[in-house]
């Protein structure tokens, strides 16, 4: 039966006899303030706080407050996160929900173009100058590239090129590259500020053909570098000198693997490099070849060295030394590890020769210009030295072609060494012999 009278009157009766009054539901919750946020203490559960528009507040047993926006899509509802309070405030909540209902009204999922923007996200920190750097190297690895050719592309995208690591490759100009390349330039390193330029424009290429830039703004830039000033590694050309320089290395007194990796050098006409790395493996001596795998070549393709009965006896009789490792030419502390990269030209300073009279790259320079000036054929000579030749076909026709005339060539070169250390053997003695006449 309905209560007539009063409402008040019926309020109070029903305070009176222990029944609270249902108060009506509003349509518009409430606003938060960042005071009631603060004051509201966690349960043992769960619960939310509702602002307006569907933004309400998730505080959990632990005392973590998240903002969730709650809404329907295409019939269904759905829930966004906008970050935990107070990192994410009341205002900037109110903020994200505004933007979100935009979207809603125009008839986009704001969920889905959060799962777009974070995408986006990822792809833009893959897309820095740095990352594709390290896609760049890590592809060189891969491909078999030499560990020193390794170490120097590292060098210059990752310490000289760092200014660019973080840079979103697609936004980096040709003005920036400029004035990154002109830094290096002005400390006096000509070489290597080309050099970088043309390693900076790899890492661009490979982000052309993948997609992630559109140009390659190292291009304009060419022409735009000084030229370096070319410095010829010093060399022995005069033969009685050479000879001279093969007499003190029989007689050094150093480490026995480099006296002989020296003389091995000299016989080869190889590169410091290939000569410090050579293995054992790498030693045919029935067919009296030295095969140097392509890894290991400035061209990096595999080069086949004939050995002369001088080059066979400088093995075998350094052979031993080595017999529990895998290289040629030990370093001095560990049959493991090769001799330093600086372990020739020191060995040549202590036998009294300095940096402007002759280098171990030297030696390919003495064997190169002696021969060419004796008449030696020139296409033998620099297949013996292992040079580029632009035209690929004949480049292989020639490494078939030339093999019989580099092994006669190797021979020829290692007995005019004999026939220069003579020389100069018979040239020191005489003058010892030499005895001024005396006046009386």
């Amino acid at each position: 039966m309905p209560i007539r009278g009063d409402p008040l009157r019926h309020h109070n009766l029903g305070v009176f006899m222990g029944v609270s009054p249902v108060e009506p539901e509003s349509d518009t919750p409430m606003a938060l303030s960042d005071f009631s946020i603060r004051s509201a203490k966690p349960r043992q559960k769960p619960f939310k706080i509702s602002d307006s528009g569907g933004l309400h507040l998730l505080v959990q047993p632990g005392g973590g407050k998240l903002w969730r926006l709650k809404y329907r899509f295409g019939g269904k509802e759905r829930l966004l996160s906008f970050g935990p309070y107070p990192a994410t405030g009341l205002a900037d909540a109110r903020q994200k929900r505004d933007g979100a209902k935009k979207l809603l009204a125009s008839g986009v999922d704001p969920s889905e173009e959060r799962r777009k923007e974070k995408i986006a996200t990822a792809i833009s920190q893959n897309n820095t100058f740095g990352a594709i750097a390290s896609e760049y190297i890590a592809g060189k690895e891969t491909s078999g590239t030499a560990a020193t050719t390794i170490s120097k592309l590292k060098w210059l995208l990752e310490d000289l090129a760092a200014p660019l690591a973080e840079r979103p490759i697609s936004s980096i100009t040709p003005a920036e590259l400029l004035d990154l390349l002109k830094r290096v330039e002005k400390s006096g390193r000509r070489e290597t500020a080309r050099r970088l330029r043309g390693t900076i424009s790899s890492v661009f290429r490979l982000a052309v053909v993948t997609l992630r830039a559109e140009t390659d703004p190292t291009f304009p830039l060419r022409g735009a570098l000084l030229a370096p000033v070319v410095e010829h590694r010093a060399a022995i050309l005069d033969e009685r000198k050479l000879g001279a320089l093969l007499r003190t290395v029989d007689d050094y007194d150093g480490w026995p693997t480099i006296t002989a990796a020296l003389k091995f050098m000299a016989l080869t006409c190889a590169r410091p490099g290939e000569v410090r790395l050579a293995r054992r493996d790498e030693i045919d001596f029935e067919k009296a070849m030295w095969r140097i795998p392509a890894e290991r070549m400035k061209m990096r393709r595999p080069h086949d060295v004939p050995l002369s009965r001088q080059a066979i006896a400088v093995l075998k009789d350094i052979w031993s030394l080595s017999e529990h490792g895998e290289l040629i030419f030990p370093s001095v502390r560990s049959n493991r590890k090769p001799l330093s990269e600086n372990a020739f030209n020191s060995a040549l300073r202590r036998m009294g020769y300095s940096k402007d009279e002759m280098t171990a790259h030297g030696f390919r320079s003495s064997g190169s210009t002696i021969l060419n000036g004796r008449g030696f054929d020139p296409d033998v000579i620099e297949a013996v030295l292992a040079h580029q030749d632009e035209n690929e076909v004949r480049r292989a026709y020639n490494r078939a072609k030339y093999w019989p005339e580099r092994v006669k060539l190797m021979q020829a070169w290692a007995d005019l060494l004999d026939e220069f250390r003579a020389l100069r053997r018979r040239e020191t003695r005489q003058s010892t012999q030499t005895v001024d006449p005396i006046i009386s």
